[in-house]
């Protein structure tokens, strides 16, 4: 019995110095700036809402283009740099959860994590988030999902760049987003297609936005 309250307090102390190098987002199902200082913080994006927007030219034998659509040419959220950047993501539930740490301790004491409460997960956000570097200009930024030249320009496809990241699970409901690539000067956007609790009844995605300068 002694060594069974001393376990679960070690797995106390684990889960309360984890969650102290990754603080918990203020609100849940958005996308946060991981801001890597002597003590981690965290920086809320600027939160807009935008729906795939289509133009065609000439009955579409002038070319067409869709994406989003976003009033401003710069974000509110401004990152002084764009090399060695994290971003975080929390459900909301990952406050109620174990560090992997925690976890190994538990296993090895008998114990199922998984049927603990609030260990339950979700996907990995990669499946379903991704970064684009809009393009700003006339007092909007658009993100091009697709762009096609006339009918005489060789049927090529243009879109805004993609940026890749790496999705590190911190513990359940918890992800930090590595970029994987020096972000340019710019503006920039995740979007939130498909992501659970993340779309709009009126058929809208949210979107996280902000700047390198």
């Amino acid at each position: 019995m002694k060594h069974f309250v001393l376990t679960i307090a070690f797995v106390c102390v684990l889960c309360f110095l984890h969650a102290q190098t990754y603080p918990e987002p203020e609100f849940s199902n958005e996308v946060y700036f991981l801001k890597k200082d002597s003590v981690h913080s965290l920086v809320r994006l600027e939160k807009e809402t935008s729906k795939i927007e289509t133009k065609s030219k000439g009955i579409g034998f002038g070319g067409y283009e869709n994406g989003y659509m976003l009033d401003g040419e710069k974000s509110a959220a401004r990152l002084s740099k764009g090399s060695n950047l994290s971003f975080v993501l929390s459900t909301g539930s990952s406050n109620k959860t174990s560090s992997p740490q925690a976890d190994s301790v538990m296993r090895a004491n008998g114990m199922d994590p998984s049927m603990m409460p609030g260990m339950g997960g979700m996907g990995d956000p990669a499946n379903s988030i991704s970064l684009y570097k809009t393009e700003a200009g006339k007092g909007k930024r658009k993100i091009l999902l697709q762009k096609a030249g006339g009918a005489f320009s060789g049927g090529k496809l243009q879109s805004s760049d993609k940026y890749t990241f790496s999705v590190r699970k911190v513990r359940d409901g918890y992800w930090e987003l590595v970029i994987d690539k020096t972000l340019p000067k710019g503006e920039y956007a995740f979007t939130t297609v498909a992501y659970t609790n993340m779309n709009n009844m009126d058929g809208s995605v949210t979107l996280f936005t902000f700047g390198v300068d």
